[in-house]
């Protein structure tokens, strides 16, 4: 006899679960049938912490703990077990309505009962159908603790902390998590087709503040108690497993109940592309008042296995009740008609034991939601197998688990393999179906957990970002962020990476949302103020060699940029700004202000001292202290023609108190020898561009060439600073010209010379280069083709005491080498030379231009005299400076005499009558194109970007 039937009926958040726990722990024995196996396990977990694990039990079709002296059952409704307990319950009961899994409730509906109690526990729709089909049944209402509110429309971005956004599908809920993850930091994700151990890792990390949102399906409103504020709709319809429908209201109030908890209020709302439910939903909502079940779904309980067609047919009779009606064909039913459709298995129902082990089989669920084909393939395979009285065989089922058991993938891959051993799960669980059940069920349930937990770590790295999550989690408890800094700079700040220390600059990690990026900033210049203080220490005593300067005007500390030079008072005194955050405090960029700028001060006195040596030489007066500012101007370079007219008011005394500074009068340039180095050259284009004002600097020429490229673009001021002059194609460096200065005035410029092998020597340049440069150099260059002349060759004289030595009679020529000899003679090798002639180019005049010549020896360079802008100048006495001037040499061979004619040519015409030789003029040259080699080509193309 059946003892009191209770039905607990009320809107969500009322507590009919936790009551109906306390109701079976008010008697001896108890059975409770929960929705989800997630609410299974969450339950069996609370009794277990009230009565301890050896009278507990939990029975789901893919988990079986039974103690031998269990006295509590917990399940899910489709595995209640069929024992006599005084107490029974069976959760959410108004899934009775429900198309799937209906008939299930239906069925616990009508037959379970407890020896002493029953409670059925759901929401107030179904009322009046339990007052119909139960006789003798009480009803008691339970009304929500707090209130809930429709909230209306949210987006995503703007969701508040604490809140629930429900999807209706898999693809849904990803895409919801990973925009969570970009905006909010991250989110917990709730499915039914989750592992209880991966759903509780995930409810773990939601419940204890890791993340402040959850994305789940339907499931959600099965019995889930969580600390939910907001529960937000994505969607207003779901595929039922046939179609696309609208939700019910009571489905929407089942949902939207899970925000507020027990006292606390909650809300409700839509998001993304919902559109808000109409009035009379919400209103329906938010009092709890839906539209009662008027049909709920039924399957015939008592079936007949004499045959699969009477089992069939008693499974799709339909019920002689108003109340019920007939579900839909079910996947177990579907399962069956397939499998006795097939010869193979219908020639095997022999007997009812056969068709009764048939639909167990049937039952198993498509968890892997394969194909029909392909899961009737697999129930087949089972079938025939336990046909034969042995089982599954073991090896044949270990082939299967290892296949799945593997942890690697994506969370589809892990999701897939989960599915499909809960199949395993599942098989294992049935009594007699494989050789020793305890292994395999043990077997399943680790593989089972090893994959839960891969999945878990998978959902949480994809849709997580942990270290915006332990940052809100600390705010919100109002703690103190712990932020530390390594050895290689590294900023974490609880444990999670923010960013790096560039030097004195702490460069954050730019992954990190707005809000998060001042969470961290303000944690990690905490943990920083102490590293920059030791720092700065740690720089202000580092030697001068740990430092160095860019050509584009940094100040490196070994790898790391520590400030920049800006333009001083002088071009010779430059300032620094040093790269240091606001944070780091005054007292530490002021200390790393002062190292760098005395190490940029001393780098210049040392690259620059015999420039400043002799800017502070006392002993320089009148011309010479004002010519030795202009050096100090040009920093250390002059090109002579912009100083002819000071050049010209120097008397020896005071070029020989320069010379002494080591200044070099040059035929082209003015400059210090020293100066030259590629060290002085480097930092002093960079000084030179900060007192320009440049924003892009020009960069040195690699060491030890002597000539470069030459590009038009690039301004003649860059070339010099570099140490180099322009010439036709090339610019040579200056040193080197002022060689090759001296060997051309041992030439006859009017009348014309040939390279020699010195010229070519020095500029390391092919003829065709030499005279491309001598152009750019004010020569004109005649090229000709001549025979090229061999030396005769020596006779080879018999060697002593040989025959031919007694006997010097010539041997007869053999008539190869005398036809060698002969074709020799016919074609004379060729060689090409140039004659070169001075031919200045016009030139503009010139604002303050000296006179044509000087009446000293410094007039035209060291080695000789020259006008100023023009063609050499020969002194018949080098001394006294007299001689005659635009005329030929004297042929002496003394100071002011003739230097010698062409090498290796004919003697010249020295006679005036004869003439003088005249030069055709070359065609214009073809623009060659700028060399990619050259130094200057990237400050030539910003220059043409202009």
């Amino acid at each position: 006899m059946a003892g009191r039937i209770t039905a607990v009926l009320g809107p969500t958040n009322t507590g009919k679960t936790h009551y109906a726990i306390e109701r079976m722990l008010a008697h001896r024995t108890g059975v409770i049938g929960l929705p989800l196996r997630l609410l299974a396990r969450e339950v069996y977990d609370r009794i277990v912490k009230a009565r301890g694990p050896s009278v507990v039990a939990l029975v789901t079709g893919e988990e079986r703990i039974v103690p031998e002296r269990a006295a509590y059952w917990v399940a899910t409704t489709e595995a209640m077990p069929e024992v006599g307990a005084d107490f029974v319950a069976i959760d959410e009961i108004q899934l009775c309505a429900d198309p799937e899994r209906g008939h299930v409730f239906t069925d616990r509906l009508l037959n379970m009962r407890g020896l002493h109690e029953t409670l059925f526990l759901g929401s107030d729709a179904i009322r009046g159908a339990i007052a119909a089909l139960v006789p003798g049944v009480q009803f008691m209402r339970r009304e929500r603790m707090s209130k809930l509110t429709w909230a209306g429309s949210k987006k995503i971005s703007r969701m508040p902390a604490r809140s629930a956004i429900v999807g209706f599908s898999v693809e849904n809920v990803y895409a919801i998590a990973e925009l969570l993850r970009r905006q909010k930091g991250g989110a917990a994700v709730v499915m039914g087709a989750l592992s209880p151990r991966t759903r509780n890792a995930q409810v773990e990390m939601y419940q204890n503040g890791d993340v402040d949102y959850l994305v789940a399906t339907d499931a959600i409103g099965m019995g889930l108690n969580l600390d939910i504020d907001h529960v937000a709709f994505s969607a207003t319809a779901k595929f039922d497993g046939r179609r696309m429908r609208p939700l019910f209201p009571y489905e929407i109030g089942q949902i939207a109940g899970r925000a507020g908890r027990y006292t606390r209020d909650g809300t409700f709302g839509v998001t993304g592309e919902a559109s808000p439910f109409p009035p009379e939903v919400v209103e329906a909502v938010e009092d709890h008042r839906f539209a009662p079940l008027h049909r709920l779904q039924w399957r015939n309980a008592r079936l007949e296995f004499g045959t699969a067609e009477r089992l069939i047919r008693s499974l799709e009779e339909s019920p002689q009740n108003q109340w019920l009606t007939r579900g839909r064909e079910a996947d177990d039913l579907r399962a069956l008609k397939t499998l006795t459709a097939l010869p193979e298995i219908a020639d095997r129902l022999r007997h009812p034991a056969d068709v009764r082990l048939l639909w167990d089989v049937c039952r198993i669920p498509d968890f892997r939601s394969i194909s029909e084909a392909e899961h009737a393939t697999l129930l087949a395979r089972i079938f025939g197998f336990l046909l034969t009285g042995h089982g599954v065989p073991s090896d044949w089922l270990r082939g299967q688990i290892e296949r799945i058991d593997r942890t690697g993938g994506d969370i589809d891959a892990l999701s897939r393999r989960l599915a499909f051993i809960r199949t395993w799960t599942y098989v294992a669980q049935r009594k007699g179906w494989v050789d020793d059940e305890s292994h395999w069920r043990g077997e399943t349930r680790a593989v089972e957990d090893r994959l839960s937990d891969a999945l878990h770590g998978a959902l949480t790295q994809r849709f997580v970002d942990r270290r915006t999550s332990v940052l809100l989690r600390r705010l919100k408890q109002k703690e103190t962020l712990v932020a530390e800094v390594n050895d290689k700079g590294e900023v974490t700040v609880e444990g999670e990476f923010a960013g790096r220390l560039d030097g004195f600059r702490f460069r954050q990690d730019g992954t990190s949302s707005p809000d998060e990026a001042k969470m961290l900033a303000r944690a990690a210049y905490e943990a920083l103020k102490p590293e920059f203080s030791l720092r700065a220490d740690r720089f202000y005593n580092a030697p001068d060699t740990e430092m160095d300067f860019t050509e584009q005007g940094g100040l490196m500390w070994g790898d790391t940029a520590v400030g920049k030079l800006v333009k001083g008072s002088e071009p010779l005194k430059p300032s620094v700004e040093p790269f240091v955050d606001e944070e780091a405090g005054a007292d530490v960029a002021e200390k790393v202000r002062r190292r760098l700028q005395h190490f940029i001060d001393r780098k210049v006195a040392a690259l620059f001292e015999p420039l400043l040596a002799m800017s502070r030489d006392e002993t320089l007066t009148g011309l010479a202290r004002g010519f030795a500012f202009r050096l100090v101007e040009g920093l250390g370079i002059i090109p002579r023609e912009t100083v002819a007219s000071e050049v010209k008011e120097l008397d020896q005394e005071a070029r020989g108190s320069l010379r002494k500074h080591g200044v070099r009068f040059g035929q082209y340039t003015i400059f210090q020898q020293a100066l030259l180095k590629p060290a002085p050259t480097r930092l002093r284009l960079v000084l030179s561009s900060l007192w320009d004002g440049l924003q892009e600097f020009p960069e040195s020429p690699p060491p030890g060439l002597v000539t470069i490229p030459h590009i038009p673009e690039v301004p003649a001021s860059a070339y010099t600073l570099s140490g180099y002059r322009p010439a036709g194609a090339r610019a040579i460096r200056i040193d080197m010209l002022e060689r090759l200065a001296d060997i051309l005035r041992t030439q006859d410029t009017r009348g014309g010379f040939e390279a020699n092998p010195d010229m070519l020597s020095i500029t390391g340049l092919t003829l065709e280069q030499f005279a491309d440069l001598m152009q750019g150099l004010g020569y004109k260059g005649e090229r000709g083709e001549r025979e090229k002349t061999r030396p005769a060759p020596e006779p080879k004289l018999p060697e002593e005491g040989t025959e031919a030595a007694a006997n010097p009679i010539p041997e007869e020529t053999s008539p190869v080498a005398e036809a060698e000899a002969e074709a020799a003679e016919a074609a004379p090798e060729v060689e090409v030379f140039y004659t070169f002639v001075w031919a200045p180019r016009p030139r503009s005049p010139r604002p303050e231009r000296g006179p044509r010549r000087e009446g000293n020896r410094e007039g035209g360079g060291e080695g000789g005299n020259r006008r100023e802008g023009g063609k050499p100048e020969f002194r018949g006495d080098r001394e006294k400076g007299g001689g005659k001037q635009g005329g030929k040499p004297r042929g002496d061979g003394k100071p002011g005499g003739k230097f010698g004619g062409k090498p290796g040519g004919k003697p010249r015409r020295d006679d005036a009558d004869k003439g003088a030789r005249h030069f055709e003029a070359r065609p214009p040259k073809k623009e060659k194109p700028i060399d990619p080699d050259s130094p200057f080509a990237v400050l030539a193309a910003l220059r043409d970007k202009k």
